[in-house]
C-alpha cells in the first residue's frame, strides 16, 4: 500500500512543496502555503472502511487515537511519529440539541457544536495540538527552535502555552494589552509562557510576531501556518460523523481571522472527495459589526479585502480587522455556496442570553453566530426543516464577565432584553413568599402565549 503523506504547497503554483518539517510560511510568491494530502493514496482505502476506523477509534483510550483530532491522524498529519504527538484528548465535543431555543426559532433541528468543551476551553486546542507536535518533531530531528510564538486575543495564546507547557517547548505570546478577559489572560500565564501585552490591537500584535518570527528560531503559532487549520479541519468531519455520516443543511461559524471558516470547509471538502459524504452543506460565516471586513467585502461580491481598523466589540477573539486568512475563506465560501452575515453589540449579547435561557452557556462569539442564525431564519433563508449547526467557539465561562455585565445592565451599546438580576429581599417567608408568587405568574403567562 502506498504510504500516506502530506507537504507544504503554493495555492498558485502545485508544483512548490516544502516538507511539513520546514520553517516555512510563504510561498515564493508570498501567499499563505496550504496542506495538501495524496488523496491518491488515501483512496486506496474505501469509504465505508474510513468511516469504520473513525469509529472505531472515537473517543477511544490507544493512544493517540482517542483525540477527536488524531483519531483521523491519516487525513491530518500522517508523517508524524506517534512518540512526538503532543494531545490532551481534544476534540470530540459534545453536538448540544438546542431544542428549546430551536422551537423558539421555529427551527427545531437546531444543534450547537461546543469546541469550547476542550482542555483550554476553545476550539484552538485543535489546531494546535498539530503545530506544537510538528515542533516537537522537528527538534526531536535537530532543528534549531528554541521558542513558539503566537500573536492573540486570547484562545490562542491560551492552547499555545498548554501544549507548549505539555510538549516542554518555550513559549511566546502576543496581546493587545487590555482587550482580553481576564480569563484568557491567566491561561497563558498560569503554564508559564512568555507574555508580552503590547499596547496596540490584535493586528498590530501580528505585525510585530510576523516580524519576531522571521527569525528561524522562533517558530510562528499563528493560522496563517496552516499547521493550524489540519487540526481545525477535523470540526467538519466530527459533525458530520457526529450525525451518522449524514450531512446537515446548514453550519454556522463565528469569523475573525477566518482560519477556522478555512478549516470548517476544508475537513468537508475531504469527506466529499474520498466518497464518505455525497453532497456539501453550506457555510456561514458571521462576523461582529465591529470587526466585520469579510462581510463588507461580501457585499462587493468578494472583488477586494478592504482591511479596517477594528471597534471594541463584546466578541474580542475575533476582534480582527485584517484576516489573514481571508484568501482561503472566500475559497471555501464560494465551494460551499456560503454566506457571511453580521451581528450588532445588542443582537449578539441578546442572542448569547437567549441561548442561555435555553441551557446553554455561550460566549459572545457564539452570539455573534446565534445572531446572524436568527437574521437567516427571520428572511426565510434558514428553512423550518432544515438541520443547523452552530458551531460554538469557546465555553462561556472564560467570558463571565460579558455575563455579568450584560445581567447587570451595564454591558456597553446593550440594552439587557433578557437580563436577570438576583433580588434582594430581607430574611423574611411573607417577602419571599411574594415575590415567588409574582415569579410563577409571569411563567404561567408566557407559557400561555407560547401555547
Amino acid at each position: 500500500m502506498k504510504e500516506f503523506n502530506a507537504w507544504f504547497v503554493a495555492a498558485d503554483d502545485p508544483t512548490e512543496r516544502y516538507p511539513l518539517t520546514e520553517v516555512i510560511y510563504y510561498s515564493k510568491s508570498g501567499g499563505l502555503l496550504e496542506v495538501e494530502h495524496d488523496l491518491d493514496a488515501l483512496r486506496q482505502r474505501s469509504a465505508e472502511e474510513w468511516k469504520h476506523l473513525f469509529e472505531r477509534r472515537w473517543m477511544r483510550t490507544e493512544w493517540p487515537y482517542g483525540s477527536g483530532v488524531w483519531g483521523k491522524k491519516e487525513w491530518v498529519c500522517p508523517i508524524l511519529m506517534n512518540d512526538n504527538i503532543v494531545s490532551m484528548f481534544e476534540g470530540g465535543s459534545n453536538l448540544f440539541w438546542a431544542e428549546r431555543l430551536g422551537a423558539e426559532l421555529g427551527v427545531p433541528d437546531m444543534w450547537i457544536k461546543l469546541c469550547g468543551n476542550s482542555h483550554t476551553g476553545s476550539f484552538k486546542d485543535l489546531g494546535m495540538t498539530v503545530l506544537v507536535s510538528i515542533v516537537k518533531q522537528m527538534i526531536a530531528n535537530g532543528k534549531p527552535i528554541r521558542a513558539v510564538a503566537c500573536a492573540s486575543t486570547g484562545d490562542t495564546s491560551a492552547a499555545l502555552a498548554a501544549y507548549g507547557a505539555a510538549a516542554g517547548i518555550p513559549t511566546i505570546v502576543f496581546l493587545p494589552k487590555g482587550k482580553i478577559s481576564v480569563a484568557q489572560l491567566v491561561q497563558p500565564i498560569a503554564h508559564g509562557a512568555l507574555v508580552l501585552a503590547l499596547d496596540t490591537d490584535f493586528d498590530g500584535c501580528m505585525r510585530i510576531v510576523r516580524e519576531v518570527t522571521a527569525d528561524q528560531g522562533i517558530y510562528l503559532a499563528n493560522s496563517l501556518n496552516s499547521l493550524r487549520i489540519e487540526g481545525q479541519k477535523t470540526v467538519g468531519i466530527e459533525i458530520v460523523q457526529q450525525f451518522d455520516w449524514h450531512v446537515p443543511d446548514w453550519i454556522v461559524i463565528p469569523g475573525g481571522n477566518l482560519g477556522n471558516t478555512a478549516a470548517l470547509g476544508k475537513g468537508l471538502l475531504m469527506l466529499y472527495e474520498l466518497g464518505l459524504i455525497d453532497r456539501l452543506p453550506r457555510i456561514v460565516c458571521a462576523q461582529a459589526e465591529h470587526a466585520n471586513p469579510l462581510y463588507r467585502a461580501y457585499l462587493n461580491g468578494f472583488e477586494r479585502l478592504e482591511p479596517i481598523k477594528a471597534q471594541t466589540t463584546a466578541a474580542s477573539a475575533i476582534q480582527i480587522g485584517n484576516p489573514v486568512s481571508y484568501d482561503r475563506a472566500v475559497r471555501m465560501l464560494k465551494r460551499f455556496d456560503g454566506l457571511v452575515e453580521q451581528a450588532s453589540e445588542q443582537e449578539l449579547a441578546d442572542a448569547a442570553a437567549r441561548a442561555d435561557r435555553t441551557g446553554a452557556y455561550c460566549c459572545p462569539h457564539t452570539g455573534v453566530a446565534i445572531a446572524a442564525t436568527i437574521k437567516l431564519i427571520d428572511r426565510n433563508i434558514i428553512q423550518k426543516d432544515d438541520r443547523v449547526i452552530i458551531v460554538s467557539t469557546a465555553h462561556g465561562l472564560k467570558f463571565s464577565r460579558f455575563k455579568v455585565e450584560y445581567h447587570e445592565g451595564t454591558l456597553a451599546q446593550v440594552t439587557s432584553t433578557y437580563a436577570n438580576p438576583p433580588i434582594e429581599l430581607p430574611p423574611e417567608a411573607d417577602a419571599v413568599r411574594r415575590v415567588l408568587d409574582e415569579h410563577m405568574e409571569r411563567i404561567a403567562q408566557q407559557a400561555a402565549v407560547v401555547l
